[in-house]
Formats: structure tokens, C-alpha cells, sequence
């Protein structure tokens, strides 16, 4: 590669200190300001002057006053407006006739006739309309009745959030059709009495009594239900509870009726304290029709912090159980998991604990695990070991670093059980202590950096079973010698019009590990990092302290960036790097192929952020050897405005030496979420992206096996008001089985979701690279004097 004749590489020096009129001003403080308070405080309510407008005013000084055209009154965050108003100031009380236009605290509310104590709140309102500021929900009614300043009830009323238009035929998509609506401006509750859900002029689902929200404040109350066809389970339905207990705990209760099955009851429980949170999830079925037993499942998670005079306590749990191994078969997920059950990692459950205590310097931690293995015949699994304790103590050595200095002091002992697959006691159970010890000196230049270091590792085992292939106890010192260096130069560039700051990153790293045969020694929490620029300049190829790898080796890479000079954001980056081996690896895992003496396979990988909208990553695996690529993937994401996304992945993976170990793959992965027609506002007035039908989904194909292995393909139609998902998902749960399922969900903004099977929403959200819901939880409530007139 040619560099152009006017750029000179520069070598990175630190800056000078800056001029005080360099130096840039602090940033203004906002302040909030008593005159614009969004709720006025009751003392300071009685205290507020009212103020009246009008063409014509007559009347009695403090007595009455009457106001004719154009008339108004104001008081603190109330306004009245009207053709004519009579206001009485004995008792507080107007009438106003004619276009009667009510604003309080940005609700709006518009009438033919108004008798209304000001101060109080109370009193009548005919042939009403009505117009809420945070949700925009609005209606009409015969009469609203004012009962105070927070609790009012409409009489012969209807209830949506659809957008009204001016002509004289609108009718919204869905609305709420009631004898009567009160609302509780304090809980931010509405609730409706005999009435019916419409949805395109069609009742679709009656109402004897039905709360709503008007703002985004939690409330008890049924939530909407679920209703699923299943081949399994038959018709499920299920109809969750939400209980508000106390600003800081709160539950949530979900019966379900499955007509194959039978009945279960999930619960959901939340609390939140100064020194501790936590919930707890459980799912209870008696008697399941399936598998003719009682299923159960539950999932606790809780954190405890305590300041204590002899120092800083922690307690901390998760602890995850179900009651068989088929539950992952007959279970979409695990009480209050996100993810589904099937993979491998999803049907191994983890329950651990661990105690903790810091003073000073010192970090003394306590921990226990015990995994629970779903097993499956056709592919089991090895049950990880159990961790039956393990103590830890940490020396921080911060203060160190002062003087240029970094240094790690960690010692451990840990107790490892286990079973094989079909519950059989290992033999390799047994205890094992270690010391690490690590000390570097970083030497920082003007332009690059030498980071010396040296490590010391330190283990001990002692096992239940031995023999002539593995003694009562081992024990190991190992020590590690590192070097790692690196320069950075600068310079400044063009490319395709733009100018650009590029820097040229050589970095080389040495390591070196002497030979111990560690090959008697089980596999306790050990495995092969995968081979990447992270681990490639790393002193061990493997996690976990099981295994110390026998290196002697030289990384030799040379990174190359472009940066905005502006911003110093990164543009472009483009890495290549390579190791060198002076002797053979002897140290593995007895399943990896150890590396041999020479260089090792390339790796090239690089990013490109083409635009704010385009942006691609690469890696690949090069082996010279073979001269053939052992792995590559290159991934791409295309994202022009908001609700536009496609992303599309190649991953290659070539079989190794061991084909049962790795059979090696092959798969293509695209995702979407892309408007298909015209422009679109929500309930809110703000845009939703470019189209009013979106088309959603993901596919990954296997082309090693020439078939899908996991799919997702949706619609989603935007109503303004309402929102129409359907999904297809078709989920791959072990090597022969998949599910399929077809999910319906129909949203009325701001008031409730009704679906048919699970949730789509949360399967889009979870599967779909860049999904962004049609409606943000996150939207800013307006202010009042977002609509004050």
C-alpha cells in the first residue's frame, strides 16, 4: 500500500498543558424554578389571585362579575373560557354558557354549559367533550360531574386514543362504549361500568367493569389476558393479575386454563428496600395431564449491601429449580427467564449463592453453586462440577498503581463435586487451592508503551479416589514471563473527499510458560478461549485455572484506524495479527489441538462504519498450512431512520480433526424490521418510522444441512391508535425437534393488548437484531404548559 507524499507519519506525543484561555467554560446549571411547577402545592393554590378577560365586564366589586365575548378566567393552573361566564366570588362559583373551554393542568375539557365551584373543583358540565394530556385519551359524554380537584365521573361516555380529524363522519377505530367512567386523577385510574370494547364499530369484548390507565403510574388490576392453541396443551388461556402493594413491592398473579393439561398458577414478586431487592418467580401445576405428576419451577434472585462497623457486607442468591427433566420439553422458558429453554446452556440451571465481606484492602467472598442438568437421551449432557464451597480472598492493591505499578495478589480454595449423566459418582471430585500472584510495571512513552510482567501460579489438588494414575494429591508452580509493546503513529489523511485522522498501532507480545505436566488434573471450571484479537495477545489459551498452558511464543499484529478529527469517533479499523511458536504446545484439554512450533493461523479482522446508517464487521481465520480459511464471519447492519433495520451475518466454521466434537458450520442469519407503504403518526403525534405495514423477522439457515434452523416472519400494522402483530415462529429445540407456533396480538395504545398464543412483542424483541417496538415505554410525559391555553 502506497502512502500519498503529502501525509507524514507522526509519533503520538502527549499534549502540553492547556492556556486558562483555553480552557472551557463550565457547562450552565439548570435550576427549576418555583413560578412553572407542574403540581402547585395546596397551600400555595388558596393563596393564588384570579385573573378575568373579556370584551364586556359589569358586575359588583367583590361581589360578582360578568363576562361577556371572548370571556376568561384564570387561576394557578386552571383556565375557563366561554361565550359568557358569571363568576360569584362568595362562593368561588361560575356558570359560563357557550363554547365553554376548560383547561386544568393541560386536560381539556369543551361544553355547552358549565357550573363549576373554581377553587373546590366541583360541579356539572353538559354535552362535554374531554381531552387527557398524558395519554391523549379522549371522549365524549352527556355529563361530566366534577366531584373534587382529583376524582370526577362521565355519564353516558366514550373513551379512545385515536386521533380526531375534522370531518364530521370520524369515527375511531376502537373505543371504550360506557354508562359511566370515573376517574381517580391520584391512583391515575379510569374504570368504565357497563360498556363494550369496539373495535371498528364492532363490539368486540363486553365490559360489566374495566380500569384503564391515565398515565403511566402502576395500579392493581387484571392485565390483559392470553389465549393460545396449543398442540400440546390444547386451548390455554390465562389471565394474569397485577397487585400493587406498596410503592416498593409488587406482584404479579397468573392463573391459566389448559384444556389438555389442566390448571397452573404463576406469581411474580418484586420488593425493593434501602439494603436489599430481589424477586421471586414461581409456576406451581398440580397434577399435569401430560406427565401425570405435580410440575413446579421457581427462579429467586436477591441482593443484600450492609455497611457494617467491621466493614462492608454483601449477600447475594439465585437460585433456579424445576421439578423434572422434561419440564424444558413442556415449559417455553424458565419462571421469570427471558430466554427460551433448548440449547444446551439454557437446560443447565445454576443455583448459587455467595457471601461477601471488604475492609481496607481486603476482599473475602464465600460461594456456593449446585447445577440442575435437564437431561435429554437422545443428546445428554456432562453435569458441570458443584461448587460445595468456595473461599476467596482478594488484596487490592490500588494504591500501588500510584507508583506505576500493577499488582494482583488472589488466593482460592474451592470443593468440586460432581455426577456422570447417569448419576454416578465421580471419581475426580476433590478440593483444590490456589495463590496468583501477578506484578507488571507499565511504562507509558510519548507515542507507544513496554508493559513488562511477571506471574506466579501456585495450585494445589487433593482428591477422594486415587491411584497409580492420579495421586492422593498434586501440586503445581508455574510461573509466566510477559512482554508486551506497542507503538502509535499519527497522520493526517483524505479518503473519498473526507479528511480523516489515521493512526498506525504495531504491537508485539511475548510469553513464555515453562512445561508442567498437568495432565492428571480433572477439568473443573477449564475450557479453550476462543481465538480472537482478545485472546490472541493473552498469556494462556485457556479459562479457568486448570490448566496453564506451556507457551513460548511471539504475537506480532499491526492495527490501522480512522478517526473523525473532530470527534475522535472511529471510522475504520483494520487488524491483522499473527503468532509465532519457538517450541511445541504440550499443556491441553485432551479434546484441542495443541499448537504446534511455527505460525499460527492469521487473523484479519476489521469495521467500517460507512455512514450513521451503514456500518459492516469481518473476521477470518486463515490457515496457511491448508491455504484455507478455517473460520470467517462478516456481519452488516443497514439502519436509515427509526423502525428501518436489515442485518445480515455469514458465519463459517470448518470441521476440525475430531468430527464428533465438531462437525463443523455453515449458516447464513438475516433480520429486518422495514415500513411497507406510507407515513404514519402514533397517538402522541410523533412519527413511526416511514410506513403504516411493517414487515419483521429473522432468518438463520444451516447450509452445511440445507434447511432452516430458526425463523421468525411478522407483520405489524400501525393504526395510529392501534397496533396489529402476527407471527409465525418456528424455533429449533434440539437436533430433530422443532416448534412451531402462529402468535396474534392486537394493542390498543394507551389502554391494553390482546393476544391469541404468547406474546409476540416479546419474541420480536428477543430474536430480532434491532427491534424497536412501534411504541417506545420511554416517551417523555408533556408538561402542562405543553398545552396551557
Amino acid at each position: 500500500m502506497a502512502w500519498a507524499a503529502t501525509a507524514a507519519w507522526s509519533v503520538q506525543a502527549q499534549s502540553t498543558a492547556p492556556s486558562p484561555w483555553d480552557t472551557a467554560l463550565p457547562a450552565p446549571q439548570l435550576k427549576s424554578s418555583s413560578q412553572l411547577q407542574e403540581l402547585i402545592p395546596a397551600a400555595t393554590r388558596e393563596q393564588l389571585p384570579s385573573y378575568i378577560k373579556a370584551e364586556q365586564i359589569s358586575g359588583q366589586a367583590d361581589i360578582n362579575a360578568v363576562l361577556e365575548g371572548g370571556a376568561e378566567l384564570r387561576r394557578g393552573d386552571t383556565v375557563i373560557r366561554a361565550d359568557r361566564v358569571e363568576y360569584t366570588l362568595a362562593d368561588d362559583t361560575v356558570n359560563a354558557q357557550g363554547n365553554v373551554h376548560i383547561n386544568r393542568g393541560g386536560n381539556v375539557y369543551q361544553g355547552a354549559a358549565l357550573k363549576l365551584q373554581v377553587d373546590a373543583f366541583q360541579g356539572d358540565f353538559t354535552n362535554a367533550t374531554y381531552q387527557f394530556l398524558e395519554t391523549q385519551g379522549h371522549g365524549d359524554a352527556e355529563r361530566v360531574e366534577f366531584i373534587d380537584r382529583d376524582n370526577s365521573v362521565i355519564y353516558k361516555a366514550t373513551y379512545t386514543t385515536c386521533l380526531r380529524d375534522d370531518s364530521a363522519s370520524w369515527e375511531p377505530d376502537w373505543m371504550i362504549r360506557a354508562n359511566r367512567i370515573t376517574l381517580d386523577r391520584v391512583e391515575d385510574v379510569g374504570v368504565a361500568y357497563g360498556g363494550a370494547l369496539e373495535f371498528k364499530g364492532v363490539p368486540i369484548l363486553p365490559v360489566p367493569a374495566i380500569s384503564f390507565p391515565l398515565s403511566d403510574k402502576r395500579k392493581s388490576g387484571l392485565l390483559p389476558p392470553t389465549i393460545g392453541i396449543d398442540s400440546v396443551s390444547g386451548v390455554e388461556y390465562s389471565q394474569p393479575y397485577y397487585w400493587n402493594i406498596a410503592p416498593n413491592r409488587d406482584a404479579t398473579i397468573t392463573p391459566t386454563l389448559m384444556s389438555k393439561r389442566g390448571i397452573s398458577l404463576g406469581t411474580e414478586f418484586r420488593y425493593l428496600e434501602p439494603t436489599y431487592s430481589g424477586v421471586l418467580d414461581t409456576l406451581y401445576m398440580p397434577n399435569d395431564k401430560l406427565r401425570d405428576r405435580d410440575r413446579w419451577g421457581y427462579n429467586w434472585r436477591h441482593v443484600t449491601s450492609l455497611n457494617s462497623p467491621v466493614g462492608n457486607l454483601g449477600l447475594q442468591w439465585s437460585l433456579k429449580r424445576v421439578s423434572d427433566d422434561n419440564y424444558w420439553r413442556d415449559f417455553s422458558r424458565m419462571p421469570g427467564e427471558g430466554s427460551r429453554f433448548g440449547s444446551s446452556d439454557q437446560r443447565l440451571l445454576s443455583s448459587d449463592g455467595k457471601l461477601s465481606w471488604s475492609s481496607g484492602k481486603h476482599h473475602v467472598s464465600l460461594y456456593a453453586q449446585k447445577w440442575q442438568v435437564l437431561q435429554d437421551i437422545d443428546a445428554p449432557i456432562a453435569p458441570p462440577f458443584n461448587r460445595m464451597p468456595q473461599l476467596q480472598w482478594r488484596y487490592d492493591t490500588t494504591s500501588w498503581a500510584t507508583q506505576g505499578w500493577d499488582v494482583n495478589l488472589m488466593a482460592e480454595t474451592t470443593r468440586f463435586e460432581a455426577d456422570t449423566w447417569d448419576q454416578q459418582k465421580r471419581p475426580d471430585n476433590g478440593q483444590r487451592s490456589y495463590v496468583l500472584s501477578q506484578v507488571s510495571r507499565p511504562f507509558l512513552l510519548p507515542g507507544g508503551f513496554i508493559t513488562p510482567k511477571v506471574q506466579l501460579h501456585a495450585s494445589n489438588y487433593q482428591f477422594e479416589d486415587f491411584s497409580s494414575a492420579r495421586p492422593r494429591t498434586k501440586s503445581f508452580a508455574i510461573p509466566t514471563l510477559s512482554l508486551d509493546s506497542g507503538l502509535v503513529y499519527e497522520r493526517d489523511t483524505a479518503l473519498l473527499g473526507r479528511s480523516y485522522l489515521q493512526t498506525l498501532e504495531p504491537r508485539a507480545f511475548y510469553t513464555y510458560t515453562p512445561y508442567r505436566d498437568q495432565s492428571m488434573v480433572p477439568l473443573y471450571d477449564t475450557a479453550l478461549t476462543d481465538f480472537n484479537f482478545g485472546s490472541i495477545y493473552s498469556e494462556n489459551s485457556y479459562t479457568g485455572h486448570d490448566r496453564i498452558a506451556d507457551n513460548n511464543m511471539l504475537t506480532l499484529g499491526v492495527t490501522t484506524r480512522y478517526l473523525k478529527p473532530d470527534d475522535g469517533s472511529e471510522v475504520a479499523r483494520l487488524g491483522v495479527a499473527q503468532r509465532l511458536r519457538f517450541q511445541d504446545q504440550r499443556v491441553g484439554l485432551g479434546s484441542d489441538t495443541l499448537g504446534e512450533k511455527g505460525w499460527s493461523d492469521i487473523l484479519v479482522g476489521g469495521g467500517i462504519t460507512w455512514s450513521s446508517k451503514w456500518s459492516t464487521d469481518a473476521l477470518v481465520q486463515y490457515n496457511r498450512d491448508i491455504q484455507r480459511t478455517t473460520r470467517s464471519s462478516i456481519s452488516g447492519r443497514y439502519t436509515p431512520a427509526p423502525y428501518k433495520v436489515l442485518s445480515a451475518a455469514y458465519r463459517y466454521q470448518r470441521a476440525n480433526s475430531m468430527p464428533i466434537l465438531n462437525q463443523g458450520s455453515e449458516q447464513v442469519d438475516f433480520g429486518w424490521q422495514w415500513p411497507l407503504n406510507g407515513g404514519n403518526k402514533n397517538a402522541f403525534g410523533e412519527a413511526t418510522g416511514a410506513g403504516r405495514w411493517y414487515s419483521v423477522g429473522r432468518l438463520n439457515y444451516s447450509m452445511q444441512d440445507k434447511k432452516l434452523v430458526d425463523a421468525i416472519v411478522g407483520f405489524e400494522y400501525d393504526s395510529c391508535c392501534w397496533i396489529g402483530r402476527v407471527v409465525v415462529e418456528r424455533l429449533q429445540n434440539s437436533r430433530q425437534a422443532a416448534n412451531t407456533r402462529l402468535l396474534f396480538q392486537i394493542e390498543f395504545v394507551g389502554f391494553s393488548r390482546l393476544s391469541l398464543g404468547a406474546d409476540p412483542l416479546r419474541s420480536l424483541q428477543e430474536f430480532v437484531p434491532g427491534y424497536r417496538p412501534l411504541r417506545d415505554s420511554n416517551r417523555t410525559v408533556p408538561s402542562r404548559f405543553s398545552n396551557y391555553d
